[in-house]
């Protein structure tokens, strides 16, 4: 038996930052064939929902809980977004250069990077991939404003929401979080060459069984 202990060193961490967006389209088929970069990325908010109890009473006293589904939604903020979004924001180009609304939604994929620190090696000691499944983005505000002493640049809102895929001998889920630190340094690069391409590949959006059987089950050296 061990007692336990507070704030060791080395296990003072934090996590922080967002970066390395990509976009990948959906197809018919359910796949995400190829990702562009999303450039711009500001802040992707994730906003789960429902999973709330619904009491059952019996023999005057509360008999069980019965929980709701879980869903999962986001909030993506950004200065400037891909070309191939415009599809997934509901837009088509009629002509070169010229542009409808009002279009059919496209769903999406998306992934991005966070920061993780600690104690003794800083912003340097990992990082977390998100990746979130069948998104739809949902028509938002784009506020304009004229040029004065004080510019800004305008900045892009989505709100997501999202429809689950299937995991082999688990409930769906619409997201997956893959964390370097617990993970076998040449399976995350091998990861990460899917999802950002390499030489020899462009890149793609594995669905969760083919991130599970990249990744496999050994865990990080050290």
């Amino acid at each position: 038996m061990a007692k336990l202990v507070w704030d060791k060193t080395g296990e003072k961490t934090y996590e922080t930052g967002v970066s390395q967006g990509v976009l990948y389209p959906q197809t018919s088929e359910g796949t995400y064939p190829k990702g562009v970069a999303w450039n711009g990325l500001t802040s992707v908010t994730e906003s789960p929902s429902g999973a709330e109890a619904s009491p059952l009473y019996a023999d005057n006293i509360k008999y069980l809980n019965l929980m709701s589904a879980e869903e999962f939604g986001a909030t993506i903020e950004a200065y400037v977004y891909p070309e191939e979004f415009g599809e997934c924001d509901g837009s088509a180009e009629i002509a070169p250069g010229v542009t409808i609304g009002q279009q059919s939604r496209k769903p999406f994929g998306v992934s991005y990077k966070t920061t993780l620190g600690n104690d003794t090696e800083g912003d340097k000691y990992g990082y977390k991939i998100h990746i979130i499944y069948g998104a739809m983005a949902a028509p938002s505000e784009k506020g304009y404003g004229t040029v004065n002493d004080s510019p800004e640049s305008v900045i892009f809102s989505w709100e997501l929401t999202t429809t689950p895929v299937v995991v082999d001998g688990y409930d769906p889920t619409a997201t997956v979080v893959v964390n370097s630190t617990k993970t076998d340094a040449a399976k995350m690069k091998a990861l990460e060459d899917i999802l950002y391409g390499s030489t020899e590949t462009e890149p793609r959006l594995p669905l969760p069984d083919e991130i599970a059987d990249i990744v496999g089950d050994t865990p990080a050296a050290g």
